[in-house]
């Protein structure tokens, strides 16, 4: 069996791939298959999450007899018939379980915000077209009755597009599978339908909670820097149009875009109808972009607001961690808050891209691609894990609290962390093994290959197989076109167990630039010594989607097989750990439920779930991320089951560890650049 491995190309191609010949005279058959890991968008079961929703249970919030209104007028913010500034920061409900939403608001409460900036993905509470998702950790309406609880005000952006880091952007993976293409972020009626009925799902819920109802919505967005990608003003009065028709007149609508003149041009909408804000680089002098802002708004109409001041930055696979100083990032907000500006931390909080919603950017072009980490700590001043014992959350605290008239609440400690040590694991099932528990009646076939989103797998594993005569001197393999990154398995029909499959790994489709585009899979036929591969097999993977439940569930047999059993590691189990995918299985013992991080130095790449919950993906080798995060939420007491995939090669020994920190200095001495190779 040969394995080749290569990165999101224009191309894969094997050289003379050397094929064992026959032992008999006939003529030999082998069998090429492609598994596509597609990005797994696995969180607990739905009862699990549900149960992690805060007691929050009323249909709205109360409304106030005394008038509320929150306005613009004299450039200013107004709430109440006073002048306000917006000190705020972006915290992401879809990033944070929500058995934590509480603590982390009431961190960014102490770090002196009154405002909360939140995206809402498409893609989250839609998965499937028609199926709604509003409960565990999509229940919107209880992270807004939250926020009212704690007197926070709110800046919502509903997208449709919300770029986010988020896998393509916030869009339903789905809407690539539409024929004819969907022409995504602009006026293409076939794509407004689909925005019409979106919104006429999500904006009713999110109504009563407007500000003049009693709520704590202030604002809502319209797309996100549009100005960065196209100049459709159509699509954007189409959107202004339906926001108005479900919201009414009264909130104020709002635009951000880059604090430049093209960009502002393109994304804005002229005239008093929709506020157009601004984001610009960390440590720009704001005055000309105030000044440049007051331009695209009506006189009077254009109080200075960096609705993105970013506190950090975004890490990519690869790359080392972000960081920003201290300091320099609390004299770039000193600066905007002492020209009575307003300003939102971007982010006040990351948290966690979980499963893998993750999404990607690329480079100069397609081919530079850059998925993100699954963490998304993002350098902020509240960490991952909900720290605030840091300089940056000091240094932005005192900033603030020289400008904020309100009191601001005494810091809280970091919440307790803990490593609950050594955790040995087995093998347990080889990918081909899940291969054999699949419906004949979920295969696909098809003359050539088909993306994933085309046979309905919009996220997990989809195998491609299609059989092919064998050389004597083997022959050139040609994939011109994959996405993202390939393992090829071919093996001669002369062994017992068959065919290999050879898998391409979808790591989070692109969520911002011109290539937003991203289907995932074969996107183009395949070549073998020039001459095209015919009649293909295509099989997905059944592992579970965001509240689907599926009627085989792996990760579930799996942490389910090792509950209650004794097992006895020996040096057969170590020999046996291969290079081919395999699910490794083990549980640990918590008698006092902590935060906890589970490192995975020395393992290849993969993903992990613990509980039956996908905490994401890790990839030591490449680094920078050695450690996920395990929120205490997801562990119990007594004993508690981790399941890896391993797409490549596990740990000699087998153990991973359960420590009590981050880790974000894992790398590989030859970085491989194919990373980048879209």
């Amino acid at each position: 069996m040969q394995r080749l491995t290569g990165s999101r190309t224009s191309s894969v191609r094997t050289e003379s791939l050397t094929m064992a010949r026959r032992r008999s005279s006939r003529t030999g058959f082998f069998l090429l298959s492609l598994l596509f890991l597609a990005a797994f968008t696995l969180f607990a079961p739905l009862p699990s999450l549900s149960s992690l929703s805060p007691p929050l249970r009323s249909s709205s919030p109360i409304r106030e007899v005394n008038t509320r209104k929150f306005e613009i007028k004299n450039d200013k913010f107004w709430k109440d018939g006073q002048p306000f500034q917006i000190i705020g920061g972006d915290l992401h409900y879809f990033r944070v379980l929500p058995e934590y939403w509480e603590d982390r608001l009431l961190r960014a409460k102490a770090l002196g915000l009154n405002t909360i900036q939140t995206y809402v993905p498409w893609n989250l509470h839609e998965p499937r077209p028609g199926k709604l998702v509003f409960e565990g950790i999509a229940d919107i309406v209880a992270f807004l009755k939250l926020c009212q609880r704690l007197d926070f005000l709110v800046m919502l952006r509903p997208g449709p597009y919300i770029c986010a880091e988020w896998d393509l952007g916030g869009f339903p993976a789905w809407l690539l599978a539409t024929n004819p293409p969907l022409r995504l972020r602009s006026s293409d009626p076939a794509f407004l339908h689909l925005v019409d009925r979106w919104w006429g799902n999500l904006l009713p819920k999110i109504a009563p909670f407007l500000y003049d109802e009693g709520g704590p919505i202030v604002m809502v967005q319209i797309e996100n820097e549009y100005g960065s990608y196209g100049d459709d003003k159509a699509y954007l009065r189409h959107l202004v149009t339906v926001a108005r028709r479900h919201l009414g007149d009264d909130v104020i609508l709002y635009t951000t875009d880059g604090g430049t003149r093209e960009t502002l041009e393109k994304g804005t909408i002229r005239g008093d109808t929709v506020f157009s804000a601004v984001d610009f680089s960390t440590g720009d002098d704001p005055r000309p972009i105030f000044k440049l802002q007051k331009e695209y708004n009506a006189p009077g109409k254009s109080p200075p607001l960096c609705a993105e001041f970013y506190t950090g930055w975004l890490t990519h696979w690869g790359e080392n961690i972000a960081n920003t100083g201290a300091h320099f990032t609390a004299a770039a907000l000193d600066r905007i808050l002492s020209l009575k500006g307003s300003a939102v931390l971007y982010m006040a909080h990351g948290g966690t891209n979980f499963g893998f919603y993750n999404g990607a950017n690329t480079g100069a072009d397609e081919f530079d691609y850059k998925p993100d980490l699954t963490s998304y700590d993002y350098d902020a001043p509240i960490k991952e894990s909900g720290d605030v014992d840091n300089a940056k959350f000091k240094a932005l605290r005192g900033v603030v609290k020289r400008h904020s008239a309100a009191s601001i609440p005494s810091v809280p400690s970091n919440n307790e962390k803990k490593g609950y040590g050594l955790i040995q694991l087995q093998k347990t099932e080889s990918l081909y093994d899940l291969i054999n528990k699949i419906d004949p009646i979920g295969v696909v076939e098809s003359e050539n290959p088909t993306s994933m989103e085309s046979v309905g797998q919009m996220f997990g594993f989809l195998l491609y197989t299609s059989a092919y005569a064998a050389k004597d001197q083997g022959g050139n393999l040609f994939i011109p076109n994959v996405h993202d990154r390939a393992q090829v398995f071919i093996s001669c029909p002369s062994e017992d167990n068959g065919g290999r499959p050879t898998y391409v790994e979808n790591m989070g489709r692109i969520n911002y630039g011109s290539h937003l585009f991203d289907q995932k899979g074969i996107l183009s036929p395949v070549y073998l010594d020039g001459n095209i591969l015919k009649s293909w097999k295509m099989v997905a993977i059944p592992f579970q989607n965001l509240n689907e439940v599926l009627g085989i569930n792996p990760i579930k047999e799996t942490a389910h097989s090792i509950i209650n059993k004794t097992w006895t590691l020996n040096i057969k189990d170590i020999e046996e750990a291969s290079i081919e995918p395999a699910l490794y299985a083990g549980c640990f013992v918590v008698n006092e439920i902590k935060d906890t991080f589970i490192s995975f130095r020395g393992w290849g790449k993969g993903i992990a779930f613990v509980n039956e919950f996908n905490i994401g993906r890790f990839w030591p080798s490449t680094g920078p991320q050695c450690n996920l995060y395990v929120p205490a939420p997801l562990l119990r007491h007594g004993e508690n089951n981790l399941v890896i995939f391993e797409l490549e090669s596990p740990n000699p020994e087998l153990v991973v560890h359960s420590v009590d920190h981050p880790d974000f200095n894992c790398s590989s001495n030859s970085k491989s650049s194919s990373l980048h190779q879209l």
